[in-house]
C-alpha cells in the first residue's frame, strides 16, 4: 500500500484550508451509535492548493453559497429543515483574506454536487472546472429551474470550462486506491475514484513535500472519525436521508471507507474529511487557514 517515492526536484503542492461556510448535522444520520438527536455545527472545509513549479492555483471544493436562499427551492426546504447552515465566510472571503479572488483560481474542483460542496460557480468565471466523470448522471435528468424538483441549479456548472473525468482517462491504481490520475502528470497530485457516497464522488491525494509527506482530502467519504477509526458503522433508515444512508451505495462507501484506514496506515498521511469538526477546532483562525498552510507530516 506504499504511495510513489519522490523523485529529484519532485514538485509539490501547498495546501491551506479555505472556510466556506457550516452545516448542522445531525449524527444520527451518520453513525449508528450516535448519543442522542443533537445536531452539530460542522464545518465544509474548501482547500487551496498551490503548485510549487507550476504554481496553478487549484480549488476542491467550494462549500456553501452565502446566498443559499436563491439555491433551488428543493435545495433551499433541505437547508431550512434537514441540514440548517451558517456561512459568515465564504471561499471568496477566504481567498480574499490572503489577497486573492476568484479570477486568480486556476482550476476548481467540485468533490461531488451536494450544496455544501459545489458553493456558488458563477463567482469563478474563469475558472476550469472538474467534476467526476459520473456527475452527469445527476444532471441528465434536468435541472433547475427546467425540472421544478431539482436540487441542482443551471449554473451548478460551466458547461464550456467543465472536465468531466471518465473512463477515457489514463487512471491507476495508487496505494489502496484502485482508480487515480496524476492531474499535473508529475506525481505532485492525483484525484482519487471515490466511488460511494454520490455519483461521481471523488477525493485529493496531494504530495506536501519533496521528501515524502502526503495529505488525503476525503471529502464525504465518512462524515464522522468514528467511521474511519471502526468504533461506529453508517447509519440507516433515517427519514432525512435521499436513500436509505448518508450514502447512494453503502458498499461502495464502506469500501471506500477502509481504503482511507489503509491509507492512514502510511508513514507521513494526513487525512482531512469535509466536515471535520475535530480537525477544524483545533486549527480555526491558526495558520493552516489562508494565507497560511496545513503543515506536512
Amino acid at each position: 500500500m506504499a504511495l510513489p517515492p519522490p523523485a529529484d526536484d519532485q514538485p509539490y503542492c501547498s495546501v491551506s484550508a479555505l472556510e466556506a461556510g457550516h452545516i448542522y448535522l445531525n449524527m444520527k444520520m451518520f453513525i449508528d451509535n450516535a448519543a442522542s438527536e443533537e445536531t452539530i455545527r460542522t464545518p465544509s472545509l474548501s482547500f487551496l492548493l498551490q503548485h510549487s513549479v507550476n504554481k496553478k492555483k487549484f480549488v476542491f471544493d467550494l462549500g456553501i453559497r452565502k446566498d443559499w436562499e436563491n439555491s433551488p427551492p428543493k435545495a433551499v426546504e433541505w437547508m431550512r429543515t434537514v441540514y440548517k447552515v451558517d456561512i459568515p465566510q465564504d471561499v471568496s472571503d477566504s481567498l480574499a483574506k490572503g489577497g486573492l479572488s476568484p479570477r486568480d483560481i486556476d482550476t476548481v474542483c467540485i468533490s461531488h454536487i451536494h450544496f455544501d460542496h459545489s458553493g456558488h460557480a458563477p463567482l469563478f468565471g474563469h475558472s476550469e472546472f472538474i467534476v467526476g466523470g459520473d456527475t452527469r448522471q445527476l444532471l441528465e435528468p434536468g435541472i433547475y429551474p427546467h425540472n421544478p424538483n431539482s436540487f441542482f441549479s443551471a449554473d451548478i456548472l460551466p458547461p464550456e470550462r467543465t472536465r468531466f473525468l471518465g473512463d477515457e482517462l489514463h487512471w491507476q491504481p495508487i496505494g489502496p486506491f484502485p482508480r487515480a490520475y496524476d492531474l499535473y502528470g508529475d506525481g505532485s497530485l492525483y484525484i482519487i475514484d471515490a466511488p460511494g457516497h454520490l455519483s461521481g464522488h471523488i477525493n485529493l491525494l496531494a504530495r506536501t513535500s519533496p521528501d515524502g509527506a502526503w495529505i488525503y482530502l476525503a471529502a464525504d467519504t465518512a462524515h464522522h472519525w468514528n467511521l474511519v477509526n471502526g468504533s461506529s458503522v453508517i447509519a440507516c433508515g433515517h427519514p432525512g436521508h435521499l436513500h436509505d444512508t448518508a450514502h447512494m451505495d453503502k458498499e461502495l462507501a464502506e469500501k471506500m471507507i477502509n481504503r482511507v484506514r489503509e491509507v492512514m496506515k502510511v508513514p507521513r498521511v494526513k487525512v482531512i474529511l469535509a466536515h471535520d469538526k475535530p480537525w477544524y477546532d483545533e486549527n480555526k483562525d491558526k495558520d493552516a487557514f489562508f494565507p497560511g498552510k496545513i503543515n506536512s507530516l
